[in-house]
């Protein structure tokens, strides 16, 4: 990613129009829910978080992240702030890397939305995926990081942390493309793309027969990762609004599509030297996680990553909806609205080869 984009989505700025609320009502509530609160709060919203309106709240003594679902009309099941907390909660009892939740507040009356309030994470978020600033011998160890975060996510047992409702076991795919379809198909607003729609007709019958389930993140790439301020240690792992129960190979190969961004979309290495760079090699990246997951390979990956460009491309497509209803959370939402033709035609020729 550019350093002007990586400067657009990092950092805080004051509330923008539109997105503010009550917030001597938020502090009387915090107050009430939150142990150890206690004011004057400031409140600045980040600038990054394409979908759900997220918040820093400072105080004297500590810091705090709310997510909130955003204000307007929304498409029905979208920014499910409720299972954003659950999953968190549930991930950070078994040792996984995330912000500690205080509480989920489902009343409207407080802010105008439901929201969840976490613990603010001090460290490194790295918006452009070569890493810049950290040195070419050390590189390794942070992308093995990833890499070993990803595992660990998908080797924790559903039941056993809580999750087993989280969402349905089996015929992932099948579920997903159905999902994505419908709210590509609904969103007439947003308009149609004719790569969208014969990814519509080709994908469902070219679905692997072998499914798996875990946790899985949906949307895990390095900007969503706040790593330790000075070591290759992943402190917590951000945004899971698109976190179910689904297909890990599914997960991780939408993480390692940053081999194959460009970064003026999201935090890619499409055109990087990655040798010079000190970045392990798609393939190397893959035999990483295979090996940390008892797997010998994974076939079908070119489907895997089709699906991704597919569901990416939709995501896309939901957020040229919102930049055209004026709901858009972010101030860059328009500038990925555009690359959703891009994403649907990457999508496309990964199943079908250049055109």
């Amino acid at each position: 990613m550019s350093t002007d984009l990586a400067a657009d989505n990092s950092g805080t700025v004051p509330v923008r129009e539109g997105y503010g609320f009550d917030e001597a009502a938020l502090a009387r509530w915090m107050a009430a829910h939150v142990e150890g609160f206690a004011g004057p709060m400031r409140v600045e919203q980040f600038k990054g978080g394409q979908s759900n309106p997220t918040y820093r709240l400072s105080t004297p003594s500590a810091s705090y992240v709310l997510r909130r679902k955003p204000p307007g009309v929304l498409l029905p099941g979208a920014h499910a702030v409720d299972r954003e907390a659950r999953v968190q909660m549930a991930l950070g009892t078994a040792g996984f890397p995330v912000a500690r939740i205080h509480a989920l507040c489902m009343d409207e009356a407080v802010i105008g939305t439901w929201f969840y309030v976490m613990d603010m994470v001090e460290g490194r978020i790295f918006w452009d995926a070569t890493f810049p600033g950290v040195s070419r011998e050390e590189r390794p160890a942070y992308f093995d990081a990833m890499n070993g975060t990803m595992a660990a996510l998908h080797r924790i047992d559903p039941v056993a942390a809580g999750l087993e409702g989280f969402g349905k076991p089996g015929s992932y795919f099948a579920r997903q493309i159905g999902r994505w379809t419908k709210q590509y198909q609904s969103d007439e607003l947003a308009g149609r793309n004719p790569d969208m729609d014969a990814l519509v007709e080709a994908l469902p019958a070219l679905i692997p027969a072998e499914d798996e389930t875990a946790v899985i993140h949906g949307d895990c790439r390095c900007d969503n990762m706040i790593f330790h301020p000075a070591e290759p240690r992943v402190l917590a792992v951000l945004d899971w609004e698109l976190s179910t129960l689904g297909n890990p190979l599914a997960d991780f190969t939408y993480h390692a599509l940053m081999y194959r961004m460009d970064p003026s979309i999201v935090p890619g290495l499409q055109g990087a030297d990655l040798e010079a760079l000190g970045i392990p090699s798609e393939q190397d990246y893959v035999t990483s996680y295979c090996r940390r997951t008892g797997r010998a390979g994974i076939p079908d990956y070119e489907f895997y990553v089709a699906f991704n460009l597919f569901r990416l491309a939709a995501i896309f497509h939901g957020i040229k909806g919102r930049v055209l209803r004026g709901n858009a959370a972010n101030a860059q939402a328009a500038s990925r609205a555009q690359s959703f033709p891009l994403l649907a035609r990457m999508a496309l020729e990964s199943l079908t080869g250049p055109r």
